[in-house]
């Protein structure tokens, strides 16, 4: 009996052990939390095909090989650059411009 009382009077036992494990049980439970974060942002980050191929260099030469076969099939010969409203242009006016050129140039 006289320890136990010896104890409760003892500063470090009363105020230090439990600040002690709220510390070192605090630094645990939120490493537990954050990693619970960082797996649902893992989940919810899946990317697409296209942005994975462009992020991983062996799905690259894939895609550059589809990107080959697409401009092979356009006839770059009757490409014409055509200049888009600029944003104080009103686009509707600027659309009816430029199919009144074109039905002249046609």
């Amino acid at each position: 009996m006289l320890t136990f009382k010896a104890l409760q009077r003892n500063k470090t036992l009363k105020y230090g052990v439990p600040m002690l494990l709220l510390v070192v049980g605090g630094s645990f439970g939120l490493r537990e939390f954050t990693q619970i974060r960082y797996d649902a942002q893992k989940i919810m980050k899946k990317l697409d095909p296209t942005l994975e191929a462009k992020v991983n260099p062996q799905k690259q030469s894939v895609i550059l090989e589809e990107e080959y076969q697409k401009m092979k099939d356009i006839n770059l010969e009757e490409w014409r650059n055509i200049r888009g409203p600029r944003p104080w242009e009103d686009s509707k006016e600027y659309q009816e411009q430029q199919r009144s050129r074109q039905g002249k140039a046609a």
